[in-house]
């Protein structure tokens, strides 16, 4: 039976039967979500109606469109519902979000927006939509991502938002991430997205000293596969159930990579940088509290490049320096949390 957000639904999980909830959190990098007007304290240039993208008023509308159906869909073939929580990279501020949440598609969902100006050249942020009748948030703050060049000069990148709440009442954190890129080539930007990586590990850290019955969800476009040291060697994550101890962080996307799956694709190898990740505890849970139940990739056949050099590749906005009218250059991820009803 269907009520709004929530979708019970009867399913032979672990040998028994039951009726769950099911909760979905997604993450999307919607490539350069920028409105039209020319911000003089950032690099937003080219998207500008006389910038070199040529970004006019009814590209910007498509692109809000292509955004929202695509955050509609989701998740809905298990929950019947879009997302209740997702998080957002990419994104210029806060009107552009509100823009997305209020497309026809999505208005009557209900989304609240959590969202912090950050300091990176080009403008571009991240940002946490949740649904207020499921979601209600109770902290949030903007941990700063210092780095410095070899030169000895900052280098301004995205801030983490750290967003604690109650998901149907269950205290819950949520971060999201999108770490510096590979500009420059991999193993010279390698240590910032160290850095990165080691300013994640710091913020559960100081959340599980609180309360180390922190249930912690992680998510962002981290510029780095599973297997990489920012995940492996600083973070410490897990791809396999079985190794999981107590305080251990734990990676489904491991296992997709390591099956061949990923969210973007440059020059003919596929990448998952786009990634969610959790404290133990959501995937030992005790009964009757929301649990982990499965991960994915959200790529449907109209967000894949259907002809042309880049076909098989994610539909995006501009290709090859030429508007083409898609959606983003990345594939949405996706986890789903299950909570067994008990009478």
């Amino acid at each position: 039976m269907l009520f709004s957000t929530v979708f019970l639904l009867t399913y032979q999980l672990l040998g028994a039967q039951g009726e769950y909830r099911i909760r979905t959190i997604a993450f999307y990098n919607v490539e350069n979500l920028f409105d039209t007007q020319n911000d003089s304290l950032t690099f937003d240039d080219d998207r500008t109606p006389l910038g070199k993208d040529r970004w006019t008023k009814a590209r910007y509308r498509r692109k809000l469109d292509n955004i929202s159906k695509v955050l509609s869909e989701i998740g809905k073939e298990v929950s019947g519902t879009s997302p209740d929580l997702i998080g957002l990279c990419e994104v210029e501020n806060q009107q552009v979000v509100e823009e997305l949440i209020d497309r026809p598609i999505l208005r009557d969902k209900g989304y609240g927006i959590v969202h912090f100006d950050s300091p990176d050249r080009r403008g571009i942020d991240v940002a946490l939509l949740y649904k207020k009748s499921v979601f209600l948030p109770t902290s949030f703050e903007s941990p700063r991502l210092l780095l410095i060049d070899g030169d000895g000069e900052r280098n301004y990148t995205r801030d983490q938002l750290v967003v604690g709440g109650l998901l149907d009442n269950e205290p819950l954190h949520v971060i999201i991430n999108h770490w510096p890129s590979r500009s420059g080539g991999e193993s010279r930007s390698k240590p910032n997205r160290l850095a990165a990586a080691k300013l994640n590990s710091r913020i559960i850290d100081s959340i599980t000293r609180l309360d180390v019955s922190a249930k912690i969800i992680s998510m962002g476009d981290l510029n780095d596969n599973p297997v990489d040291d920012s995940l492996k060697k600083v973070l410490r994550t897990q791809g396999k159930k079985s190794d999981l101890q107590v305080g251990a962080l734990f990676n489904p996307m491991e296992k997709l990579f390591k099956m061949g799956a990923g969210s973007l694709a440059y020059r003919d190898q596929w990448y998952l940088f786009d990634q969610i990740f959790f404290t133990a505890n959501l995937v030992h849970s005790e009964k009757g509290r929301y649990r982990f139940w499965k991960a994915g990739i959200f790529g449907p056949s109209y967000l894949i490049t259907q002809k042309g050099p880049y076909k098989g590749y994610p539909f995006r906005t501009y290709a090859g320096g030429n508007y083409t009218g898609g959606f983003s250059d990345h594939l949405p991820v996706y986890a789903c949390l299950i909570k067994e009803i008990v009478p």
